[in-house]
């Protein structure tokens, strides 16, 4: 038998809103992965060049460590939830994909933005990843309400 986990980062709160309504409908186990080292309220300004997040997302090869590394071995099917930054998946997102616990499996990814689309950096996560069964993705506004995730998920 199939067996689904909701996986997902979320720094502000955002991307979990959706994960929990992603598990609300599908019945997944919900599972949140973390940066060992958590992203300060200065570490994601956006306005700061050298803020910690600018620095990662400006280096392709940034792989932040990961707190609770999710055992994903028992599921089919994932459904990955992360914030958009800068157009593209928080690098921890990266971290667990280096990590090859996704191969092979049928990966639904979704993520949180207020404007960016979901395109690029879903195209740069199959690059890292080209051994897991992409699906098509979906961004979510902030708030997006359990009516607009169902109409997602079918």
């Amino acid at each position: 038998m199939s067996k689904s986990a909701v996986v997902f980062f979320s720094r502000t709160g955002h991307t979990k809103g959706i994960a929990e309504k992603v598990a609300h409908n599908t019945g997944a186990d919900l599972l949140e992965y973390q940066a060992a080292q958590p992203y300060s309220d200065a570490d994601i300004d956006w306005h700061n060049d050298n803020s910690r997040a600018n620095r990662e997302m400006n280096d392709s090869n940034a792989r932040p460590a990961i707190a609770n590394q999710p055992d994903l071995s028992r599921y089919d099917t994932i459904y990955l939830g992360y914030p958009i930054w800068w157009g593209q998946a928080a690098r921890v997102t990266d971290t667990l994909l280096d990590t090859g616990a996704l191969d092979g499996k049928t990966v639904y990814p979704f993520c949180t933005s207020g404007s960016s689309p979901i395109d690029k950096s879903l195209n740069e996560l199959k690059q890292i990843r080209p051994a897991v069964n992409w699906q098509d993705g979906r961004r979510f506004a902030a708030g997006a309400s359990q009516r607009e995730v169902d109409s997602w998920l079918g």
